[in-house]
Parts: C-alpha cells; sequence; structure tokens
C-alpha cells in the first residue's frame, strides 16, 4: 500500500482547511472536514484516490486534492439525508457490495503474495526448463468471402502473380498493406482449420482455398523454424498472472470447503431474480 504523504500537495493544505496539523501528525486518522459533524478524514481522500482512474490520478496534487474533498463533502452531505431514507433494499444493497469489497481484499492480498522469487523460478522450470523447442510459422494470406474468389486468386498466383501483390489487390483484411504478411506464430494463435492447412504444408507452398469463420483463404508458407524456450524475463508478466490464477483459485476451493454451506433452495423458482418488487420499494 502506497504512503498516505504521496497523496498530499503539501501539508499547507491540509493548515489552509483550518487545522492546526503538524506535518509529522498527519496520518489516515487526519480529519480534513467535517459535515454536519461528520468526520472525512485523510484515510477517506486517499483510499478515494486509489480507486481512480490512472489519467486522474496523474492531476496536479492540489487540483486533485480540492476535487476528492469536495466529492468527499457533497457525498457526506447526501449519505446524511439517504441514511433517513433507507430502505430494505438499500440495506441489501450495501451487504453485497461490504461481502464483495471484503472478498475481493482477500483475493487480492493472496494474488499478491503469491509471487515470489521462488515461486517464480519453479513456475518457469516447471513450464520451460525441459519443454521441447516448437515449431513456428512464418505465413501470408489472402482473404475474401467467397470459395470462388479464393480459389481464383490462387488459379492466378499459380499463373505467376506475386502473392504480396495479390493480397494488396484482393484481400480484405489488415494484413493486406503488407502483402498479407502475419508474421512468425506458433500453430496454437491460429483458428482451424487454418492451422490444420498450416500444418501440411511444406516452405514455399500456397494453399487454398481454406476456410474460416472469418471467409475463405489462400495461404502461403514461407518458412518454418524451431523456437527454443523463452526467458524468464521474456514469460514473467504470463507466470505472474498464472501464479497469481493459481492461489486464488486455490483460495476459494479451500475457503469454500472449510465452510459450512447449507443450500435452502428447494422450492424457490429461479425465474425470482427478475421479479424487481422482491427487493421491495
Amino acid at each position: 500500500m502506497p504512503k498516505l504523504a504521496k497523496y498530499l500537495g503539501s501539508v499547507a493544505v491540509i493548515l489552509a482547511m483550518g487545522g492546526a496539523v503538524q506535518a509529522e501528525e498527519v496520518k489516515a486518522d487526519t480529519v480534513v472536514a467535517t459535515v454536519n459533524g461528520t468526520q472525512i478524514t485523510l484515510g477517506h481522500m486517499a483510499s478515494v484516490r486509489e480507486s481512480l482512474p490512472p489519467q486522474y490520478q496523474q492531476l496536479p496534487d492540489d487540483v486533485l486534492f480540492e476535487g476528492i474533498l469536495e466529492q468527499l463533502i457533497q457525498q457526506t452531505a447526501l449519505a446524511e439525508i439517504g441514511q433517513d431514507m433507507m430502505t430494505h433494499r438499500d440495506e441489501i444493497a450495501l451487504e453485497v457490495d461490504r461481502r464483495a469489497y471484503l472478498a475481493n481484499s482477500v483475493l487480492e492480498r493472496t494474488a499478491g503474495g503469491a509471487v515470489t522469487d521462488d515461486a517464480l523460478k519453479a513456475a518457469y522450470e516447471a513450464k520451460y526448463a525441459n519443454a521441447e523447442p516448437t515449431r513456428e510459422y512464418n505465413a501470408a494470406h489472402i482473404i475474401v468471402e467467397t470459395e470462388e474468389d479464393a480459389a481464383r486468386i490462387k488459379k492466378e498466383i499459380e499463373d505467376g502473380l506475386d502473392f504480396g501483390e495479390a493480397a494488396k489487390q484482393y484481400s480484405t483484411d489488415g494484413a493486406a498493406p503488407n502483402g498479407g504478411d502475419l508474421g512468425w506464430f506458433g500453430l496454437e494463435a491460429m483458428v482451424k482449420p487454418f492451422s490444420d492447412a498450416l500444418a501440411e504444408m511444406k516452405d514455399g507452398e500456397v494453399k487454398g482455398p481454406v476456410q474460416t469463420e472469418f471467409g475463405w483463404h489462400v495461404v502461403k508458407l514461407m518458412e518454418t523454424r524451431l523456437a527454443e524456450a523463452p526467458t524468464m524475463e521474456e514469460v514473467r508478466a504470463e507466470l505472474e498472472g498464472d501464479l497469481r490464477q493459481a492461489a486464488v483459485e486455490k483460495r476459494v476451493t479451500e475457503t469454500v470447503e472449510k465452510a459450512k454451506v447449507e443450500k435452502m433452495t428447494e422450492g424457490v423458482d429461479p425465474a425470482l431474480l427478475k421479479d424487481a418488487a422482491i427487493l421491495g420499494e
């Protein structure tokens, strides 16, 4: 958790709010304003800032400070009215939000604690250390709407039309300006039966028509190569994501298994969830 001090433009901003607060006393519970006696603290403000999109967090400190404070003043004043108007529907919604927040906080801590140097090393070795080299393909394609068009274009290429020029002239996808070049990739990155066709081709071969969900393709395989395992740094983000996901799934599974769960859904019509009246006014 970042230190709260970073959220301040300067301590002078707090002093300007009327509090005689010394720099060494500034903390999460420092009161920066009150609304009808309800306190707004520096911690409240820091929590709001932490939830803002990055573009807002980049605003000048003094501008952001004043903006958040004004927002909290407005919310606090309105919340006082809302408290007196609280309905059972509101109570349910607040409890759902509270449970979701607490659950997410547990999972965020779980995910954060899962990424260590030892865990990353073990995950890398398990996934890549003994992996066989994989084959990568450098290919280009032309994609059109009909099988007849694809067959005609393939015949033109066989009769001498350059594949890249054909792609620029006929292909309907974003690779057309580059002669249909798709670069290097593994077969798993492509849809079937496009990948199946490539797997059977030889370097320099042109094949088609090949139909996929995107249309009809004429495919050219330029060359293939064996790709060595990536370095740790190249796949660090991927491994960190895997570790976080695995830790979260494990935490959820273990927590629910240990919990005493009793379902009382017998006779409850699932369609009732669509009935807004069930929540009351």
